[in-house]
Protein backbone atom coordinates (compact mmCIF):
# COMPACT_ATOMS: atom_id res chain seq x y z
CA UNK A 1 0.00 0.00 0.00
CA UNK A 2 1.31 3.46 -0.85
CA UNK A 3 2.61 5.57 1.99
CA UNK A 4 0.64 8.54 3.26
CA UNK A 5 2.22 11.51 1.55
CA UNK A 6 1.15 14.67 3.40
CA UNK A 7 -2.14 16.18 4.50
CA UNK A 8 -2.74 18.33 1.37
CA UNK A 9 -1.63 15.53 -0.95
CA UNK A 10 -3.86 12.99 0.75
CA UNK A 11 -6.87 15.25 0.64
CA UNK A 12 -6.34 16.18 -2.98
CA UNK A 13 -6.02 12.52 -3.94
CA UNK A 14 -9.01 11.45 -1.86
CA UNK A 15 -11.07 14.34 -3.17
CA UNK A 16 -10.33 13.20 -6.71
CA UNK A 17 -11.75 9.81 -5.84
CA UNK A 18 -14.73 11.54 -4.26
CA UNK A 19 -15.37 13.74 -7.28
CA UNK A 20 -17.15 10.97 -9.13
CA UNK A 21 -19.91 10.93 -6.53
CA UNK A 22 -21.16 14.49 -6.60
CA UNK A 23 -24.46 14.76 -4.88
CA UNK A 24 -27.60 13.50 -6.61
CA UNK A 25 -30.27 15.77 -5.28
CA UNK A 26 -33.93 15.18 -4.79
CA UNK A 27 -36.72 17.05 -3.17
CA UNK A 28 -39.48 15.12 -1.45
CA UNK A 29 -42.45 17.40 -1.10
CA UNK A 30 -45.15 15.35 0.58
CA UNK A 31 -46.59 17.19 3.56
CA UNK A 32 -48.43 15.66 6.51
CA UNK A 33 -52.19 15.81 6.26
CA UNK A 34 -52.48 17.48 9.64
CA UNK A 35 -50.26 19.60 11.84
CA UNK A 36 -47.84 17.64 14.02
CA UNK A 37 -48.32 17.60 17.79
CA UNK A 38 -44.85 18.92 18.70
CA UNK A 39 -42.29 21.33 17.26
CA UNK A 40 -38.74 19.97 17.07
CA UNK A 41 -35.56 21.83 16.16
CA UNK A 42 -32.41 19.87 15.24
CA UNK A 43 -29.10 21.66 15.80
CA UNK A 44 -25.55 20.42 15.42
CA UNK A 45 -22.44 19.79 13.37
CA UNK A 46 -21.56 17.25 10.66
CA UNK A 47 -22.27 14.29 12.96
CA UNK A 48 -25.88 15.54 12.93
CA UNK A 49 -26.11 16.96 9.41
CA UNK A 50 -24.73 13.87 7.67
CA UNK A 51 -22.39 15.56 5.16
CA UNK A 52 -20.68 12.52 3.59
CA UNK A 53 -22.05 10.39 0.72
CA UNK A 54 -22.18 7.34 3.03
CA UNK A 55 -24.82 9.24 5.03
CA UNK A 56 -27.05 9.81 2.02
CA UNK A 57 -27.74 12.51 -0.54
CA UNK A 58 -27.99 16.24 0.02
CA UNK A 59 -31.68 16.86 -0.65
CA UNK A 60 -32.14 20.63 -0.30
CA UNK A 61 -32.13 22.79 -3.43
CA UNK A 62 -30.42 25.18 -3.70
CA UNK A 63 -27.58 23.91 -1.52
CA UNK A 64 -26.63 26.16 1.38
CA UNK A 65 -23.31 24.39 2.02
CA UNK A 66 -24.38 22.77 5.30
CA UNK A 67 -24.71 19.37 3.57
CA UNK A 68 -27.70 17.94 5.41
CA UNK A 69 -28.28 14.46 3.98
CA UNK A 70 -31.40 12.36 3.68
CA UNK A 71 -30.06 9.48 5.80
CA UNK A 72 -28.81 11.63 8.67
CA UNK A 73 -30.53 10.95 11.97
CA UNK A 74 -32.80 14.03 12.02
CA UNK A 75 -34.23 13.03 8.65
CA UNK A 76 -34.56 9.38 9.71
CA UNK A 77 -36.43 10.38 12.87
CA UNK A 78 -38.59 12.74 10.84
CA UNK A 79 -39.66 9.89 8.58
CA UNK A 80 -40.35 7.69 11.62
CA UNK A 81 -42.16 10.28 13.75
CA UNK A 82 -43.22 12.96 11.28
CA UNK A 83 -46.87 12.76 12.27
CA UNK A 84 -45.94 13.68 15.85
CA UNK A 85 -43.02 16.10 15.40
CA UNK A 86 -42.61 18.97 12.95
CA UNK A 87 -38.88 19.14 12.18
CA UNK A 88 -36.80 22.24 11.58
CA UNK A 89 -33.30 20.99 10.78
CA UNK A 90 -30.60 23.69 10.75
CA UNK A 91 -27.61 21.48 11.58
CA UNK A 92 -24.53 22.33 9.55
CA UNK A 93 -21.25 20.65 8.75
CA UNK A 94 -18.22 22.20 10.52
CA UNK A 95 -20.41 24.00 13.07
CA UNK A 96 -18.89 24.98 16.40
CA UNK A 97 -20.76 25.55 19.64
CA UNK A 98 -20.62 29.29 19.01
CA UNK A 99 -22.18 28.73 15.57
CA UNK A 100 -25.13 27.19 17.36
CA UNK A 101 -25.29 29.90 20.02
CA UNK A 102 -24.48 33.20 18.32
CA UNK A 103 -22.29 33.11 15.19
CA UNK A 104 -23.43 33.47 11.59
CA UNK A 105 -21.57 30.52 10.08
CA UNK A 106 -20.12 30.47 6.57
CA UNK A 107 -20.68 26.85 5.42
CA UNK A 108 -17.88 25.06 3.60
CA UNK A 109 -19.92 22.50 1.66
CA UNK A 110 -17.65 19.63 0.70
CA UNK A 111 -14.50 21.73 0.53
CA UNK A 112 -11.18 20.23 1.57
CA UNK A 113 -7.78 21.97 1.72
CA UNK A 114 -6.64 22.63 -1.81
CA UNK A 115 -10.00 21.70 -3.34
CA UNK A 116 -12.89 24.09 -2.63
CA UNK A 117 -16.46 23.03 -3.19
CA UNK A 118 -17.37 23.93 -6.81
CA UNK A 119 -20.40 25.88 -5.59
CA UNK A 120 -18.55 27.82 -2.91
CA UNK A 121 -18.44 30.39 -1.49
CA UNK A 122 -21.74 29.91 0.29
CA UNK A 123 -23.70 32.68 1.98
CA UNK A 124 -23.58 32.85 5.78
CA UNK A 125 -26.34 31.03 7.64
CA UNK A 126 -27.85 32.48 10.83
CA UNK A 127 -26.88 31.20 14.27
CA UNK A 128 -28.66 27.88 14.64
CA UNK A 129 -30.33 28.99 17.87
CA UNK A 130 -32.39 31.47 15.82
CA UNK A 131 -34.54 28.50 14.78
CA UNK A 132 -35.66 27.96 18.38
CA UNK A 133 -38.90 29.74 19.21
CA UNK A 134 -40.93 30.23 22.36
CA UNK A 135 -43.25 27.41 21.30
CA UNK A 136 -40.52 24.87 20.50
CA UNK A 137 -41.14 21.59 22.33
CA UNK A 138 -37.94 19.61 21.72
CA UNK A 139 -34.41 20.66 20.78
CA UNK A 140 -31.78 18.13 19.79
CA UNK A 141 -28.21 19.36 19.62
CA UNK A 142 -25.05 17.45 18.69
CA UNK A 143 -22.02 19.70 18.77
CA UNK A 144 -18.65 20.19 20.45
CA UNK A 145 -16.14 18.31 18.31
CA UNK A 146 -15.23 21.32 16.19
CA UNK A 147 -14.87 23.53 19.25
CA UNK A 148 -12.50 20.90 20.62
CA UNK A 149 -10.65 21.02 17.30
CA UNK A 150 -10.95 17.29 16.70
CA UNK A 151 -10.47 17.66 12.95
CA UNK A 152 -7.20 19.54 13.45
CA UNK A 153 -6.05 16.94 15.98
CA UNK A 154 -6.90 14.15 13.55
CA UNK A 155 -4.94 15.72 10.70
CA UNK A 156 -1.97 16.39 12.97
CA UNK A 157 -1.96 12.75 14.04
CA UNK A 158 -2.02 11.71 10.37
CA UNK A 159 0.96 13.92 9.60
CA UNK A 160 3.00 12.93 12.63
CA UNK A 161 2.34 9.23 12.08
CA UNK A 162 3.56 9.26 8.48
CA UNK A 163 6.54 6.99 8.07
CA UNK A 164 6.37 5.78 11.69
CA UNK A 165 5.42 2.24 10.76
CA UNK A 166 2.63 2.52 13.29
CA UNK A 167 5.05 2.69 16.20
CA UNK A 168 5.12 5.26 19.01
CA UNK A 169 2.84 8.12 20.08
CA UNK A 170 4.04 11.19 18.16
CA UNK A 171 0.65 12.91 18.28
CA UNK A 172 0.15 12.33 21.99
CA UNK A 173 3.66 13.59 22.64
CA UNK A 174 3.03 16.85 20.79
CA UNK A 175 -0.60 17.63 21.68
CA UNK A 176 -1.27 16.24 25.16
CA UNK A 177 -0.62 19.54 26.89
CA UNK A 178 -3.28 21.34 24.84
CA UNK A 179 -6.14 18.93 25.50
CA UNK A 180 -7.27 20.04 29.00
CA UNK A 181 -7.66 23.62 27.82
CA UNK A 182 -9.61 22.49 24.77
CA UNK A 183 -11.98 20.44 26.94
CA UNK A 184 -12.45 23.34 29.36
CA UNK A 185 -13.41 25.59 26.43
CA UNK A 186 -15.99 23.02 25.25
CA UNK A 187 -17.51 22.78 28.72
CA UNK A 188 -17.81 26.53 29.20
CA UNK A 189 -19.29 27.17 25.75
CA UNK A 190 -21.64 24.20 25.98
CA UNK A 191 -22.99 25.46 29.28
CA UNK A 192 -23.57 28.92 27.76
CA UNK A 193 -25.27 27.35 24.76
CA UNK A 194 -27.70 25.34 26.88
CA UNK A 195 -28.59 28.47 28.83
CA UNK A 196 -29.21 30.37 25.57
CA UNK A 197 -31.37 27.58 24.15
CA UNK A 198 -33.45 27.49 27.33
CA UNK A 199 -33.88 31.25 27.17
CA UNK A 200 -35.12 31.10 23.59
CA UNK A 201 -37.27 27.99 24.09
CA UNK A 202 -38.26 28.11 27.78
CA UNK A 203 -40.64 25.15 27.54
CA UNK A 204 -38.44 22.97 25.34
CA UNK A 205 -36.74 19.80 26.43
CA UNK A 206 -33.12 19.90 25.23
CA UNK A 207 -31.50 16.62 24.21
CA UNK A 208 -27.71 16.90 24.21
CA UNK A 209 -26.61 14.21 21.78
CA UNK A 210 -23.16 12.78 22.42
CA UNK A 211 -20.67 11.32 19.97
CA UNK A 212 -20.47 7.64 18.97
CA UNK A 213 -17.49 5.32 19.39
CA UNK A 214 -14.89 6.22 16.78
CA UNK A 215 -11.78 4.35 17.99
CA UNK A 216 -12.13 0.75 19.23
CA UNK A 217 -10.97 -0.28 22.68
CA UNK A 218 -8.72 -2.84 20.99
CA UNK A 219 -6.66 -0.78 18.55
CA UNK A 220 -4.89 -3.87 17.24
CA UNK A 221 -7.94 -4.05 14.93
CA UNK A 222 -6.72 -0.91 13.19
CA UNK A 223 -4.40 -1.50 10.24
CA UNK A 224 -1.64 1.03 9.79
CA UNK A 225 -1.74 2.85 6.43
CA UNK A 226 -5.25 1.66 5.61
CA UNK A 227 -7.14 4.68 4.17
CA UNK A 228 -10.46 2.99 4.98
CA UNK A 229 -9.46 3.18 8.64
CA UNK A 230 -7.13 5.77 10.21
CA UNK A 231 -4.38 5.66 7.58
CA UNK A 232 -1.09 6.72 9.24
CA UNK A 233 -2.24 7.26 12.84
CA UNK A 234 -0.33 4.93 15.15
CA UNK A 235 -2.04 2.46 17.48
CA UNK A 236 -0.63 4.31 20.48
CA UNK A 237 -2.05 7.60 19.27
CA UNK A 238 -5.41 5.96 18.61
CA UNK A 239 -5.49 4.77 22.23
CA UNK A 240 -4.70 8.32 23.31
CA UNK A 241 -7.41 9.77 21.08
CA UNK A 242 -9.98 7.42 22.57
CA UNK A 243 -8.99 7.72 26.22
CA UNK A 244 -7.86 11.33 26.51
CA UNK A 245 -9.77 13.16 23.78
CA UNK A 246 -13.00 11.52 22.62
CA UNK A 247 -14.26 9.86 25.80
CA UNK A 248 -13.58 13.03 27.85
CA UNK A 249 -15.43 15.07 25.19
CA UNK A 250 -18.55 13.00 25.82
CA UNK A 251 -18.09 13.36 29.57
CA UNK A 252 -17.88 17.15 29.24
CA UNK A 253 -21.12 17.22 27.23
CA UNK A 254 -22.85 14.88 29.69
CA UNK A 255 -21.72 16.99 32.66
CA UNK A 256 -23.02 20.18 31.03
CA UNK A 257 -26.38 18.55 30.30
CA UNK A 258 -26.66 17.23 33.85
CA UNK A 259 -26.21 20.75 35.22
CA UNK A 260 -29.32 22.05 33.41
CA UNK A 261 -32.79 20.91 34.44
CA UNK A 262 -34.06 21.40 30.88
CA UNK A 263 -31.40 19.14 29.31
CA UNK A 264 -30.82 15.39 29.02
CA UNK A 265 -27.73 13.64 27.66
CA UNK A 266 -28.27 11.10 24.87
CA UNK A 267 -25.51 8.48 24.99
CA UNK A 268 -24.50 7.10 21.58
CA UNK A 269 -21.09 5.87 22.72
CA UNK A 270 -22.00 2.62 24.46
CA UNK A 271 -24.36 1.32 21.78
CA UNK A 272 -21.76 1.88 19.04
CA UNK A 273 -18.82 0.31 20.90
CA UNK A 274 -18.49 -2.62 18.48
CA UNK A 275 -18.99 -0.51 15.36
CA UNK A 276 -15.94 1.77 15.26
CA UNK A 277 -13.90 2.75 12.23
CA UNK A 278 -11.83 -0.43 12.64
CA UNK A 279 -14.71 -2.90 13.10
CA UNK A 280 -16.07 -5.05 10.28
CA UNK A 281 -19.62 -3.78 10.87
CA UNK A 282 -18.55 -0.17 11.04
CA UNK A 283 -20.96 2.69 11.69
CA UNK A 284 -18.18 5.26 11.27
CA UNK A 285 -16.21 5.54 8.04
CA UNK A 286 -12.46 6.05 7.95
CA UNK A 287 -10.53 8.62 5.95
CA UNK A 288 -12.16 7.12 2.86
CA UNK A 289 -15.36 5.09 2.79
CA UNK A 290 -15.64 1.69 1.14
CA UNK A 291 -16.40 3.35 -2.20
CA UNK A 292 -13.18 5.39 -1.89
CA UNK A 293 -15.15 8.57 -1.29
CA UNK A 294 -13.90 11.13 1.19
CA UNK A 295 -15.41 10.50 4.64
CA UNK A 296 -12.89 11.91 7.16
CA UNK A 297 -14.16 9.80 10.08
CA UNK A 298 -17.90 10.48 9.99
CA UNK A 299 -20.96 8.30 10.65
CA UNK A 300 -22.45 6.39 7.76
CA UNK A 301 -26.16 5.62 7.33
CA UNK A 302 -25.98 2.74 9.82
CA UNK A 303 -24.45 5.04 12.41
CA UNK A 304 -27.20 7.58 11.83
CA UNK A 305 -29.82 4.83 12.11
CA UNK A 306 -28.44 3.94 15.54
CA UNK A 307 -28.44 7.61 16.54
CA UNK A 308 -32.03 7.93 15.29
CA UNK A 309 -33.14 5.03 17.48
CA UNK A 310 -31.69 6.61 20.63
CA UNK A 311 -32.85 10.11 19.78
CA UNK A 312 -36.36 8.82 19.02
CA UNK A 313 -36.58 7.19 22.43
CA UNK A 314 -35.34 10.35 24.14
CA UNK A 315 -37.78 12.55 22.20
CA UNK A 316 -40.76 10.39 23.08
CA UNK A 317 -39.71 10.37 26.73
CA UNK A 318 -39.32 14.16 26.61
CA UNK A 319 -42.93 14.73 25.61
CA UNK A 320 -44.42 11.92 27.69
CA UNK A 321 -46.85 13.19 30.32
CA UNK A 322 -45.16 10.94 32.84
Amino acid sequence: MARFRTRPALLASAATLAATALVSTQLVGAQPAAAADYDWVALGDSYTAGVIPAAGDVFEIPRDGCERTDRSYPQVVDRDLGSFFELTNVSCGAATIEDVTSNAQVPIGRSVPGRPDPESPFAPVPPQSDAVKSGTDVITVGVGGNTLGFGDILFKCLELGEGSGGVGTPCKDELTASVPGRLTKVGEEYDDMLAKLHEKGPHAKILAVGYPTVVPEDTSKCRYNDPHQFLSITAGDLDWLRQDVLEPLNKVIEKAADSHDSATFVNLYDSSAKHSVCDAGKWIEGILDQDNQLALVHPNAKGHRNAADHVTEAMLNAVSPN
